[in-house]
């Protein structure tokens, strides 16, 4: 059976260089970095090239890169670590859930919490951060990617206003690294969140930028790991996988790869607008991500397509991974002005580094077969004019 792994958002792929690199670390190369002996110094210098590859990849210098278990920590650790009981934080309504629910934490202890709308492209307004900036505010935090529609936000511009206030700035940049260039110089954080298996690498690792001079609150306590940022034994082969990953991001943003990758995600969106009615693409008109496509396809179940579609070898989902389960209609969509029935009608395809024209064209036979099913399926759905559901 013809497969297409168009999932990646979700997690992408170990790419064969990273397995590589890691792999010696699982046997021979088997050192605590905190050991004065050979092999833990071996083990050290081994994190500490890693730490200098991911700085490279976001404009950093090495010693402000802290190791984590991955994006959820980054996000919590930058909200919780600098924010105390009666600051103000400024968010927006399409945060992450690590974000998010850090934020709704705080609430809890007598934080306020400002959570900006977005514009139907889903994008915040810069002025509206402006805006919002009170004496207490202590902390801004908006993602650069969104997870569920690719949309970029204008960072640079928040951290600018963030700057201007004498705020900290905290970006989630998860979806952006290793698809978009990430300067944190031009970007103007203090903090910065990216994670190991949304850029190739592997799970359960991922890294945060803190600028000289900022000072979160570790959420672990122990020993002096990390700066004293993290304690905990280093994942070592996870560091070393997130290391060769941040580096092959680089080489391929260097190559114009983003642009072939963008290709690709436009000809799936122009594909999908010619052959199935009543479809829409979130967030078209906005800048984003070269690989994120956000399809509604009015009148059925995305949930139900998804289903479908993994009958034909074919991965896609009807949003974020962290939200599986969940009986609420995607968040960021409702909160860019769509209808319930239209958020639940929705699914993403997201593309990655390995993703194949041949994956992309299997994807583009099964699915107006498989929209046009479930729609046969809807006593809600009508073609009688023009495709439109009724009611639309």
């Amino acid at each position: 059976m013809e497969e297409a792994y168009l999932d990646n958002n979700a997690t992408a792929p170990l790419l064969p260089a990273v397995f590589e690199a890691m792999r010696p670390y699982f046997g021979e190369r088997f050192g605590n970095p905190s050991s004065a002996h050979r092999r833990g110094r071996e083990a050290l210098a081994a994190v500490e090239e890693a730490r200098e590859r991911v700085a490279a990849l976001v404009g950093a210098s090495a010693q402000e890169i802290v190791f984590t278990s991955g994006g959820s920590e980054g996000d919590t650790t930058a909200i919780l670590g600098l924010v105390s009981p009666g600051d103000h934080v400024i968010t927006t309504s399409i945060e992450h859930h690590a974000v998010l629910r850090s934020c709704k934490r705080l609430e809890r202890v007598g934080t306020e919490v400002t959570y900006l709308p977005v514009e139907a492209n889903g994008r915040v307004d810069p002025e509206a951060v402006r805006a919002a900036l009170r004496p207490t505010t202590r902390l801004v935090s908006v993602m650069m990617a969104n997870n569920e529609t690719g949309v970029l936000q204008p960072v640079e511009e928040i951290g600018r206003i963030a700057a201007e206030a004498g705020v900290s700035f905290h970006t989630d940049a998860v979806q952006a690294a290793g698809k978009v260039p990430v300067a944190v110089g031009r970007l103007g954080c203090a903090l910065l969140t990216i994670s190991g298996h949304k850029l190739h690498g592997p799970p359960g690792v991922g890294a945060q930028y803190v600028r000289r001079g900022t000072f979160p609150r570790p959420l672990i306590h122990g020993g002096p790991q990390e700066r004293g940022f993290r304690a905990g034994t280093e994942n070592l082969p996870a560091i070393i996988g997130l290391g060769v990953a941040a580096s092959l991001a680089v080489e391929w943003l260097a190559a114009g790869a983003a642009a072939e990758m963008a290709a690709e995600r436009d000809r799936i969106e122009r594909t999908v607008l010619e052959r199935i009615p009543a479809s829409r693409v979130h967030g078209a008109g906005a800048p984003r991500v070269p690989n994120t496509s956000s399809l509604l396809f009015e009148g059925i179940s995305g949930k139900a397509l998804v289903l479908g579609l993994d009958l034909d070898g074919i991965c896609v989902s009807t949003g974020s991974a962290c939200s599986t389960g969940s009986s609420e209609p995607p968040y960021v969509l409702r909160a860019m002005g769509l209808r319930p029935e239209q958020a639940y009608a929705t699914i993403r395809c997201s593309l990655g580094k390995q993703t194949t024209s041949a994956e992309v064209d299997h994807f583009l036979r099964s699915l107006p077969g498989a929209v046009a099913h479930l729609r046969a399926l809807s006593p809600s759905w009508s073609d009688g004019s023009g495709g439109q559901a009724r009611g639309a």
